[in-house]
């Protein structure tokens, strides 16, 4: 009968052994899981596969640092939530490029909603989210952009959710002031 791992145990054996039977069970024990959560966030399976896969791949290569004070579903979860941002992130500026092409090609004029899109992306609205502080600024992406609750944003942050709350609240008063 062999002795379950703890995650601990598993992430510091990949870290200095590079065990693979480690990984392994760390990817049998988190990945569907890991995958279902980023389901939740995004409709494109192709994109969640890859970004699951991604994230063992950054665990296995020792580019993501495992602290030892953190649980490790909460620390793949961070992980995997920033590697979906800068997906989709790269998913929307290949879109805009093919936009920007295909009105060239067309030499047709902007349509109103290009016009506004383009103005909040690069309007008033982008100069506000530059001018906020960088703590600001992360909680809104992690709860605006990408969609998590306050208790799984603060997880990811490492702050308490009573912070997020509040920064939350400075964030939004601070664009609605900027904006007004």
């Amino acid at each position: 009968m062999s002795e379950t791992r703890s995650d601990g145990e598993l992430l510091r054996a990949v870290a200095a052994d590079g065990d693979r039977r480690a990984f392994e069970e760390l990817y049998r024990r988190y990945a569907p899981w890991l995958t279902a959560r980023m389901r939740g966030r995004c409709a494109d399976a192709g994109i969640v596969d890859d970004v699951v896969q991604e994230t063992f791949l950054a665990v296995w290569r020792g580019s993501a640092r495992y602290r030892e004070d953190g649980d490790a579903a909460g620390w793949l979860w961070r992980i995997a939530s920033r590697r979906l941002v800068d997906a989709l992130r790269g998913a929307g500026a290949r879109g805009r490029l093919r936009q920007t092409l295909a009105r060239l090609r067309h030499r047709d004029e902007a349509s109103a909603e290009d016009r506004v899109l383009a103005g909040v992306e690069h309007g008033d609205l982008a100069g506000a989210l530059v001018r906020l502080s960088p703590e600001l600024r992360a909680v809104l992406q992690a709860t605006v952009i990408d969609g998590l609750t306050t208790r799984e944003a603060a997880v990811l942050l490492g702050i308490p959710p009573g912070t997020v709350k509040t920064r939350a609240m400075r964030a939004r008063r601070q664009l609605r002031e900027a904006l007004a």
